[in-house]
């Protein structure tokens, strides 16, 4: 059925009962964030029923397929709570349906909040508390549903700006929803009068939507001239926050990446912040590379003049959009985090100094492809991560005292020879672009070659392989297929005894049809 909503328009004026006493508390085995939990293990502890030893009997459940629509891309983890599965679709659609059997529960169209307009989707996470489910969508606008029934409860659009983007997947603690805003303005052309986004990090009224603070990435870009196309030339911008925020409740911190200049130089580039939760003031920042500016036309031929980085070799792309982890080593609390450029780093967690630094991916300017993309995970023991298109990609354990490598395994060789995409050579690589997850004994990774994988979480041995590139007929009786596994989207959720995954990412695999959503059991 059709969710409810208050309003087809902005609501955010609208008040909402928070329930304070389960706001930001999830029962064990649920995946109530994209991050997992406040310190963004991705780590589900409370797993029993898929283990090493049982995750090779997993099959499949359910399968939930998209309509054809002009965004194909599924980016939208799901949030997973008692019974209840919640997710965004490339169709402008967020859905809840049954966790188990795929039921419908609701469904909410954001057209009721953004009409008119197709390319109106959810590219976030959702997270779920206190009895409502939180998410961004592509035009920067932060919703706020009944999970019981999917009623509008507020909208607010907290960026305006016509390229401004949520990818940053919600967190919500102590009444406050935290979500960061970036932007594909840097993929604009020439006649562009580039740029004048300014990524940001927002505390907002979890009842109301309203801004608690804000905290802006870069100064306000200004006019300094022309490009060559005679278009306006702002600088400094960009330093979009794609990263997903985690808080460490004991210090009422919370950390975030960012990401690069798109024009001038300026601001917190490719930096981790730690910020007070309460105020948004900055406790420190550890910026990791000195320089970087890259927009599209960066990496095209013949854009001399619009690309001034490139000729000083600092047209890097090397954001930190990953999102970080909170862990214990030593004794001491630390902060680490993936980057673009191939390194995991570890931050002393109160100081921002850094305590090890580990080259796991390869350094790849004009895109940053070779490294760490969206996310890592921490078991309490190990440290998860894997590298994108790094030759192949890799995924690793590694010590979180000391960043020694445990164990490597590539994503394996067959893979661009075995499945669905054996029949696209042209398409298919051998690259890690989706976050690691994990529970006890076990590891998951999705793939481009469209295969998502479970390891074990001692030795790194491949336990479990389902390709999802073929036809699936959904629960809803429509008809979609799978395609490489990355993106923000791509991330393994376990709970309950149940693994899902969206399937259906960049680079496309040929469809006659849209994406899916699969979940598997024993």
């Amino acid at each position: 059925m059709a969710a409810a909503v208050l309003s087809t328009c902005l609501v955010g004026s609208a008040s909402a009962t928070v329930d304070q006493s389960t706001i930001d508390h999830g029962r064990p085995g649920d995946w109530p964030t994209w991050q997992r939990d406040l310190a963004g293990s991705r780590h589900n502890a409370a797993e029993w029923r898929i283990n090493p030893h049982t995750v090779g009997r997993l099959k499949l459940k359910w399968a939930f397929a998209y309509p054809p629509s002009p965004n194909k891309a599924v980016r939208s983890e799901p949030a997973v709570v008692g019974d209840t599965i919640y997710f965004g679709g490339p169709d402008g659609k967020f859905y809840a349906r049954d966790a188990r059997t795929g039921a419908e529960r609701w469904t909410f169209d954001l057209a009721t909040v953004v009409p008119g307009d197709p390319l109106v989707v959810v590219w976030d996470g959702p997270a779920v508390s206190g009895g409502t489910v939180y998410f961004g969508d592509t035009r920067g606008h932060v919703y706020a549903l009944a999970a019981g029934t999917g009623q509008l409860r507020w909208a607010r659009q907290i960026d305006a700006h016509p390229t401004a983007t949520v990818t940053s997947s919600p967190i919500v603690y102590r009444g406050r929803v935290y979500v960061g805003v970036s932007s594909l303005e840097n993929l604009l052309g020439r006649e562009y009068p580039c740029c004048t986004f300014r990524g940001h990090i927002d505390a907002l009224d979890a009842g109301t939507g309203e801004l608690v603070w804000r905290h802006h990435t870069v100064p306000q870009p200004r006019a300094v001239g022309a490009w060559p196309s005679g278009a306006t030339k702002f600088e400094p911008s960009g330093v979009g926050v794609w990263s997903s925020p985690v808080i460490d409740p004991r210090t009422d911190t919370l950390y975030i990446g960012t990401g690069q200049n798109y024009s001038g130089r300026g601001g917190d580039v490719d930096s981790l912040l730690a910020l007070d939760a309460r105020t948004g003031a900055v406790r420190w920042r550890n910026q990791t590379v000195s320089a970087d500016t890259w927009r599209m036309l960066c990496n095209e031929p013949d854009t001399e003049g619009y690309c001034p980085s490139r000729d000083d070799g600092t047209a890097l792309d090397y954001d930190i959009g990953a999102t970080p982890n909170i862990f214990t080593a030593d004794g001491r609390t630390v902060v680490g985090v993936g980057q673009k450029n191939g390194v995991y780093h570890a931050f002393d967690a109160r100081t921002g100094e850094v305590v090890w630094r580990r080259q796991l991916g390869v350094a790849i300017p004009g895109g940053g492809l070779g490294g760490i993309q969206w996310g890592s995970s921490y078991d309490g023991r190990r440290l998860y991560a894997a590298t994108y298109f790094a030759g192949p990609g890799t995924l690793f354990a590694l010590d979180p005292r000391t960043g020694r490598v445990l164990w490597r395994t590539p994503n394996p060789a067959d893979g661009c020879t075995t499945g669905g995409a054996a029949a696209h050579p042209e398409i298919c690589a051998l690259a890690h672009g989706a976050a690691t997850s994990s529970s006890p004994g076990v590891v998951y990774q999705g793939s481009n070659d469209g295969k998502v994988r479970a390891y074990s979480a001692r030795t790194g041995r491949v336990l479990w392989t389902f390709d999802t590139i073929r036809d699936f007929t959904g629960v809803n009786g429509l008809v979609g297929r799978g395609s490489a596994i990355s993106g923000t989207g791509g991330g393994v959720v376990i709970s309950h005894g149940m693994v899902y995954v969206q399937s259906g990412y960049i680079p496309e695999y040929p469809t006659p049809g849209g994406h899916v959503l699969l979940a598997f059991g024993l």
